[in-house]
């Protein structure tokens, strides 16, 4: 069975950066496309950015284009979010999710999240 487990989240000023992690355990990570999503207080969930199973390609919203990064380690199953330039809409529950084989959007497995807060 798929488990995800987010870490790494915490407090922050606005303009700093944070590195959110997510270990992997129960598949063939390497085999996967993973994403993060996350979710702001009160708000709805919002796909962040996707990376494929090679780390050959990655995708962002709008949103944090230009400033958040997504990486993997497939010999340690680990999915990385590095977070630059940080304000404080992007406070939110953060959630690393696999895609499902072959339906990219499509995410069939989450951990239970880390908090990210954005304050001064």
């Amino acid at each position: 069975q798929a488990q995800l487990a987010e870490s790494g989240g915490g407090l922050v000023q606005p303009g700093g950066s944070l590195r959110v992690s997510c270990t992997a355990s129960g598949f063939t990570f390497s085999g996967y496309y993973m994403n993060w999503v996350r979710q702001a207080p009160g708000k709805g969930l919002e796909w962040v950015s996707v990376i494929n199973s090679i780390s050959s390609d990655t995708y962002y919203s709008d949103s944090v284009k230009g400033r958040f990064t997504i990486s993997r380690d497939n010999a340690k199953n680990m999915l990385y979010l590095e977070m630059n330039s940080l304000t404080p809409e992007d406070t939110a529950l953060y959630y690393c999710a696999r895609s499902r084989l072959g339906r990219m959007y499509e995410l069939d497995s989450w951990g239970q999240g880390t908090q990210v807060t954005v304050s001064s």
